[in-house]
């Protein structure tokens, strides 16, 4: 009997699903949007049973409706979801708040500058392997701490999205190493334990979930998961990661000097390395494998600028011809958008630069420029921070052996061929690009023992390659992309 594995990711305004048979043949896919909720500018959040576990549950049963197949027949679960978030549960796993998501919520800058002035910078990163920026969790919960205490007060677990899924499905509060190193100044790099060396006045350690591998079995489906989501009663359910890591993984990101390029709401950066690399403007975690490695970076705005672009400047377009359209007009404006910078820092940035206060700019408009120029340079606006992005990793001294692409974004084609141009970097797309619900599905095979890393190539193989050219606009207009955010970052701060 042909066997299947469920592999369900929640990302930032979507949430997808796959069930993946044993030869890596999708059988079915459902996907199911949702909202971003910005109480107020530098908040960011999630509603966690309406946005995380209410679309799982929809995206199950959808999956199971479409296929027909037999509830047994899906040997296990594992999920993703966008990462690092924070979310406080009471005794009984109910939710206290909306879950406050990764970096591009900025709300806890406080309590960021507070540990460092009192902890010390370099100590945190020798403890964490991380700077502490709005990625990181444990400024966050210091935040709620301070800001709730009649919350606080009944909170028995701080979790993630992921492990909020885990919990609802299991009865398990989990979270796996690759996740964990994100609640600097909680966790021990060295050691890979928690740890209150630095963080004692944020939070007992009893409050974070149990640590375990990615790959690890955390429990199995319950009676009551089963009733709601329709999946057989003791279906294996892994520990679960990051989005970004299940995406890695299902291109192919493996070995030491892999690159994976996620185009999705935010670009995100992976890459595996053979040791650790500690450096203050990007981010370090163990790999998804024990003695394993990677360094990690990420833009605050990508995707999410390019829909803020359609739906303010395309509202007469409907949401699905807007793209198609803003990529044939933009297409018609030339490398470098007639001399149009954008710098794409709407939700402030995080690396390289890590500063919440840095704020979105056109620079260089005339009344020449169309709605095509302004689409364009967005586009390379991004591409431009994602070279800043790689010219930090070399010279880190991890310069790219392979650069995979995947997400959304890599239907995009000016996007990708702009990110190639302007970093020097050919990328591989993967002939299966639908990105960590896949990587999931790969990764719960792995929890049962019945593939490895190196089945994978045969489960995803490489479709095509996108090939750097070099433009004249770019090189000129690359440094002054860079001189603009440090000759306004003064005023941008002071707008905040």
């Amino acid at each position: 009997m042909t066997t299947y594995t469920l592999g369900v990711d929640i990302g930032t305004f979507e949430s997808k699903g796959v069930l993946v048979d044993e030869t890596g043949r999708v059988a079915a896919q459902a996907a199911r949007p949702h909202q971003m909720i910005v109480p107020q500018p530098g908040w960011a959040e999630h509603r966690p049973d309406e946005d995380w576990w209410g679309d799982f549950v929809y995206i199950t049963q959808a999956l199971l409706d479409e296929s027909r197949i037999d509830p047994g027949a899906i040997k296990a679960v594992a999920t993703s979801a966008i990462g690092p978030c924070m979310l406080p549960v009471d005794i009984d796993g109910t939710p206290l708040m909306n879950g406050v998501l990764y970096g591009v919520d900025t709300r806890a800058t406080k309590e960021i500058d507070d540990l460092n002035a009192r902890l010390g910078e370099e100590a945190i990163l020798n403890h964490s392997g991380n700077a502490l920026t709005s990625q990181a969790v444990g400024p966050k919960i210091l935040w709620f701490k301070r800001n709730h205490p009649e919350l606080w007060s009944k909170t028995h677990k701080i979790l993630t999205a992921t492990s909020y899924l885990t919990f609802k499905l299991t009865g398990r509060y989990v979270i796996d190493h690759y996740t964990a190193p994100n609640s600097a100044p909680l966790y021990d790099i060295k050691r890979q334990v928690w740890s209150d060396a630095l963080g004692a006045d944020i939070c007992p350690l009893d409050v974070l979930p149990e640590l375990l591998w990615s790959t690890e079995i955390a429990g199995h489906v319950s009676e009551q998961a089963a009733a709601e989501t329709g999946l057989a009663v003791g279906t294996p359910v892994t520990c679960g990661t990051i989005d970004a890591a299940a995406e890695a993984i299902s291109v192919g990101t493996l070995d030491a000097g892999d690159m994976m390029m996620m185009y999705g709401s935010t670009i995100f950066i992976i890459t595996v390395t053979k040791n650790q690399l500690s450096d203050p403007r990007l981010w370090h975690a163990p790999w998804l494998f024990e003695d394993e490695h990677a360094a990690m970076a990420g833009l605050a705005t990508s995707g999410t600028l390019t829909h803020w672009f359609r739906d303010q400047f395309a509202r007469e377009l409907g949401k699905e011809e807007a793209f198609p359209v803003l990529a044939t007009e933009a297409a018609q404006s030339p490398p470098g958008a007639k001399g149009l910078v954008c710098l794409p820092y709407f939700s402030g940035e995080r690396t390289p630069i890590h500063d919440p206060h840095a704020k979105g700019t056109f620079f260089g408009l005339d009344l020449t420029h169309t709605r095509g120029d302004l689409y364009r340079a967005v586009i390379e606006g991004i591409a431009m921070g994602t070279r800043h992005v790689t010219e930090t990793y070399a010279e880190a001294g991890q310069v790219p052996k392979r650069l995979l692409a995947v997400g959304g974004g890599t239907k995009n084609e000016l996007w990708l061929q702009a990110t190639s141009d302007l970093t020097g970097l050919d990328q591989i797309v993967c002939s299966v690009t639908t990105g960590a619900s896949y990587g999931n599905a790969f990764l719960a095979r792995m929890a049962l023992g019945e593939v490895t890393k190196a089945d994978l190539p045969s489960w995803n193989p490489a479709a095509r390659t996108v090939l750097a050219e070099r433009h004249a606009a770019y090189e000129a207009q690359y440094p002054l992309f860079k001189s603009l955010y440090e000759r306004t970052r003064d005023i941008a701060h002071a707008l905040a």
